[in-house]
């Protein structure tokens, strides 16, 4: 019978029901060793069952820790094809062998050289596969024992809590409170998933005295004598299992008071019932506890070497004292509770532990079909390793590392290294000369000149396991065996080896870039120099090919172009073509920007091909990022538009959700240059919904400030320019991550009147300079700069420094090239704003950016500058019919597209000037992330509309101007200038504001309006 947790199966059964109405849940279930979680499992699942949900049960394995990867959700989901077979094949449909690392049954994983992102896809298609069979119906996915959890089902674990957002799904784990130590490894995970608001945790505490009642009550039939229910409640101290092995070991008579004796120890009271089996069930036992978590028959039948009637007999004793119970597929036996097994386990002797380890390896060496062929081999290295025979046990230690890379599981990977390498010494050396990386899979990096037919050595290990460690995320670990490699290399004569050492640097500069600890450039030109003027090899092209790929991001230019040249080169010569792929989109991207456009993106679409043909998923989620890129800097917004949105396509399909992230930015930054900023909004929602690395959440926090900024949300702009620069840091200075959120801090600066900021700003950022390449950031942020200094010429304390300012722009503008359109387009925008900063209107300068901008699809900047023609125009005292026009088209662009600050603008310039402008809707006049109908303006709770307090101080509309540009410091010959009065006429208007708002003098009138708030800015 079911006692007590009433509470907590509530909880259970609303999340049961939020997610039957479509809203995904997570729970995870603690408490100590015996409380009773699995029997609030099978509770729920008897209730979930009832209401028509498919639940699946997988468990954790003690051997995880040898590297069994993926062990629950493997028999969660295998529960899952035996139940939904139909469901679960159209499910996975199309992602069958990426799916089989976790399912075998589902096809044969690929295999093949190291995949980086490999577990980042399989984690996605993981989730991709419950929220597909969760459409139609609640699945119930538990897993059980997550204490013994391997890394990888920790990793993956932790991706599905923090992923699922849709489908009728409740993931369920359970695990012992009292096991996590300080030390145990699920203890950052427990505490990572607590921030998650969509995970709850349930602790289960113990039974208290009535509940101790009612559970003896089932299990002795009728009420407990009080003497009883107070000794087994006082010893078992409402332990659920406890209470029942108390209760059992009571005998017969238990129910009067009467029974046997206790043991005092707890590990003799759980063996109490264990050595009342007869002999050959307790030798049964004892082989269980050590076969693992759950043993087959078949292999039990061997191992026990009993006739079978009599291995039945044992189990059926075995059985009938509630101390084993037969798995829930029927093919094996496992102990009813976990506790039993480890004090079976703990009580076998030293020498009689190792017997029976050897005796399964063994028997699995003579018939491997005894158990699946997915736990296999990691099972027979954990057989002949806790056998103590290191000539057995380090090759099958190494072919489970193996296949453990196989199936992404990284961590699981690195502890079977690990364990080989403890192991290397102590293998006879005529084992060690046989060893061999497997024919059909590239297993160990190829760091060195090693011949192909040579046997592994030690640092062969060690790379692979610095390896394992980097592509597992245990990047502190790589570190550490990388430079115990590389002291190795230094230490042994005949270890030297440049080739060798050169792989252990750049992996050293990869890991310092994910630590944060630099920018990696130190350990890449260690590397270069290590190959220098040695004969081609894939390390040689790997070098190369990463300090090609390291300058384009830093300094690109000649010198990076003629490594990505050279790289091309050296992997064409041995063979490498996943390095030459990666080195041709470099080539493309360089290539394009020092003036070949056509040729480089030619290249680019190339190599993205031929990675289609080799189903390089890695090259082509980098060409979907890198194309649309490309495309965007050389002005072909609506060419880059159509490739993300075919990239988006392709990552999530394939499960790359950092490519997907990358691609999605692209696709908003193109779609924000071409006007489309509501498109940009769901582009980067969809971002921000995947992002994993500090530098995907900078980029996609630098996207929305641009936009905020352009509609006039400036605390939101400087909300994520801030989150921004926290993501991207400082240790890894890249233009394309550091330039954008300059410009845009600038332009924040600037309005709110912080010249001096914004030259700090901009003092800060040339001091790295504006590498060829760098021009898609560099001049619209010059164009920012020059903007600024225009906008405050005649303010106080704003002239001084501004010489020096334009002349710092106008030498580093010369710099950048402008060879399509849509740069040639900012360098005459550019050249315009200079004029205009130095108080030349130069109507013909602005004619010529207006007509650059308009044969390129850049409607924002198209706008500005026709406002800016409209104000040189009126400055050089042409007609006013002259400015109209790019005035009106400027503003029907600013208010279509939500571009408050500008559209304000153009109304101010169009007042001053006495030009009809129509009404301009509301998306213009309010920051929001889309158009829409004008706010009305009476208040939520009804009543009067409150006063406009320009009205309400009995001001004129010209009288606003007047007193917005006081206000702003200026003077009266200057309000003039900006307003196309006399100054005469502007001296009467400052005189009747003075005395309109009862003040004394032109400080006291600024002082009253920004009090009042009249005019933010």
């Amino acid at each position: 019978m079911f006692v007590g947790r009433t509470d907590e199966l509530t909880v259970l059964t609303e999340a049961l029901a939020r997610a039957t109405a479509g809203e995904p849940q997570a729970l995870l279930i603690g408490g100590e060793a015996g409380v009773g979680k699995t029997r609030l499992i099978e509770e729920l699942r008897e209730r979930a069952c009832a209401e028509k949900a498919v639940v699946a049960i997988g468990g954790c394995v003690e051997i995880g820790a040898d590297g069994l990867p993926f062990a629950p959700f493997s028999t969660a989901l295998r529960a899952l094809r035996r139940l939904l077979p139909d469901e679960l094949v159209a499910a996975a449909d199309g992602q069958d062998d990426e799916l089989a690392r976790i399912l075998p049954e589902l096809g044969r994983a690929d295999r093949g050289a190291l995949d980086e992102d490999g577990t980042a896809r399989l984690f996605e298609l993981t989730a991709r596969l419950l929220e597909r069979l969760a459409t139609d119906r609640t699945v119930v996915l538990v897993l059980e024992d997550l204490h013994w959890a391997d890394a990888s089902t920790r990793h993956l674990l932790a991706y599905l809590l923090r992923s699922l957002r849709r489908g009728r799904v409740v993931v369920l784990g359970t695990y012992r409170a009292d096991d996590i130590h300080r030390r145990h490894p699920l203890r950052p995970l427990l505490a990572e998933l607590d921030r998650l608001r969509s995970v709850r945790r349930v602790e289960l505490p113990r039974f208290n005295r009535a509940e101790v009642r009612s559970q003896l009550a089932g299990i002795l039939d009728g009420e407990p004598d009080p003497g009883v229910l107070d000794r087994i409640f006082e010893r078992s101290d409402g332990n659920a299992f406890f209470v029942e092995e108390l209760a059992c070991s009571l005998g017969a008579d238990s129910g009067t008071g009467t029974g046997g004796g206790l043991s005092d120890s707890l590990r003799d009271l759980l063996l109490v019932r264990v050595e009342a089996l007869p002999e050959d069930a307790q030798r049964v036992a004892r082989m269980v506890a050590e076969g693992g978590t759950t043993v087959e028959y078949p292999l039990l039948l061997a191992v026990a070497r009993l006739a079978e009637d009599d291995l039945i007999e044992a189990l059926r004793a075995a059985v009938g004292a509630s101390i084993l119970q037969p798995t829930p597929d029927g093919d094996g036996y496992r102990f009813r509770h976990s506790l039993v097994r480890e004090a079976v386990s703990d009580d076998l002797l030293p020498g009689e532990r190792s017997r029976l380890n050897r005796h399964f390896a063994e028997v699995l060496e003579a018939d491997p079909r005894l158990v699946r062929a997915d736990e296999r081999t990691t099972r027979l290295a954990s057989h002949w390793y806790h056998a103590h025979d290191p000539a057995k046990a380090l090759p099958v230690v190494l072919r489970a590392s193996v296949e453990a890379r196989e199936r992404y599981a990284h961590a699981e990977q690195l502890r079977l290294l690990e364990r080989a390498m403890e192991l290397w010494d102590s293998a006879p050396a005529e084992v060690r000369g046989t060893l061999r990386p497997p024919d059909d899979l590239d297993a160990y990096p190829a760091c060195g000149s090693r011949p192909d037919n040579s046997p592994l050595s030690f640092l062969d290990l060690m790379a692979e396991a610095t390896d394992a460690a980097r592509v597992g995320g245990e990047h502190e670990r790589a570190l550490a065996i990388s430079k115990k490699a590389l002291r190795m290399l230094d230490g042994e004569e005949e270890g030297r080896d440049p080739l060798r050492a050169a792989w252990f640097w750049i992996q050293r500069s990869r890991l310092k870039q994910q630590l944060s600890r630099g920018d990696g450039w130190s350990e890449l030109a260690t590397a270069q120099e290590l190959v220098r003027g040695l004969r081609p090899s894939a390390v040689h092209a790997e070098v190369l090919s990463m300090v090609a790929g390291w300058d384009a991001l830093h300094r690109p230019g000649p010198d990076s172009l003629v490594a990505a040249d050279r790289a091309v080169e050296y992997a064409r010569l041995v063979g490498a073509e996943h390095t030459e792929l990666h080195a041709r989109l470099t080539r493309g991207w360089l290539t394009a920007d020092a003036g070949s456009p056509d040729e480089g993106i030619a290249e680019m679409y190339a190599a993205r091909d031929r990675a289609v043909e080799l189903d390089s998923v890695g090259i082509v989620g980098r060409a979907s990022i890198n194309l649309p890129s490309t495309l965007e800097t050389q002005g072909r917004s609506e060419e880059a538009v159509a490739l993300a949105e075919k990239g988006v396509a392709f990552s999530h399909q394939r499960g790359l959700a950092d490519t997907e992230v990358w691609v999605r930015h692209n696709l908003a930054h193109s779609l924000f240059s071409l006007g489309r900023w509501a498109e940009a909004d769901t582009a980067l929602d969809g971002a921000a919904d995947l992002t994993q690395s500090q530098k995907s959440r900078g980029l996609v926090a630098a996207r929305r400030a641009e936009i905020a900024l352009f509609r006039g949300d400036f605390d939101e702009a400087t909300r994520q320019v801030t989150l921004a620069r926290g993501f991207f840091g400082t240790h890894d200075f890249q233009p394309q991550h550091h330039i954008p959120p300059t410009r845009l801090a600038v332009c924040l600066a600037a309005r709110r009147g912080a010249l001096a900021e914004a030259r700090a700003e901009f003092e800060q950022i040339i001091g790295h300079g504006f590498p060829p390449g760098t021009q898609q950031h560099a001049l619209p942020l010059l164009c920012a700069v020059v903007s600024a200094e225009a906008d405050a010429r005649g303010l106080p304390d704003a002239d001084a420094g501004r010489a020096a300012v334009l002349a710092a722009v106008r030498t580093h503008g010369k710099r950048l090239p402008t060879l399509v359109p849509v740069w040639r387009a900012y360098g005459l925008l550019l050249e315009a704003e200079l004029a205009r900063a130095e108080g030349r209107p130069a109507p013909e300068r602005w004619t010529h950016t207006v007509a650059a901008f308009e044969s390129v699809s850049r409607p924002y900047e198209l706008a500005h500058a026709r406002l800016r023609l409209a104000a040189a125009l009126l400055d050089s005292h042409a007609e006013r019919s002259a400015a109209a026009r790019p005035l009106l088209l400027a503003h029907a662009t600013a208010t279509a597209l939500g571009a408050r600050p500008l559209a304000e603008e153009i109304e101010l310039l169009a007042g001053r000037a006495r030009i009809g402008l129509p009404s301009a809707p509301g998306a213009a006049r309010a920051p929001g992330r889309t158009a829409g109908p004008a706010a009305d303006p009476r208040p939520a709770s009804g009543g009067a509309v409150p006063p406009d307090p320009i009205r309400a101080l009995g001001l004129t509309p010209r009288e606003r101007d007047v007193l917005r540009l006081v206000a702003a410091g200026h003077s009266n010959r200057r309000v003039a200038e900006e307003l196309y009065i006399s100054p005469k006429t502007a001296s009467v208007h400052v005189s009747n504001i003075l005395a309109k708002l009862g003040v004394s003098g032109r400080t006291e009138a600024a002082a009253l309006a920004h009090r009042l708030r009249l005019f933010p800015r």
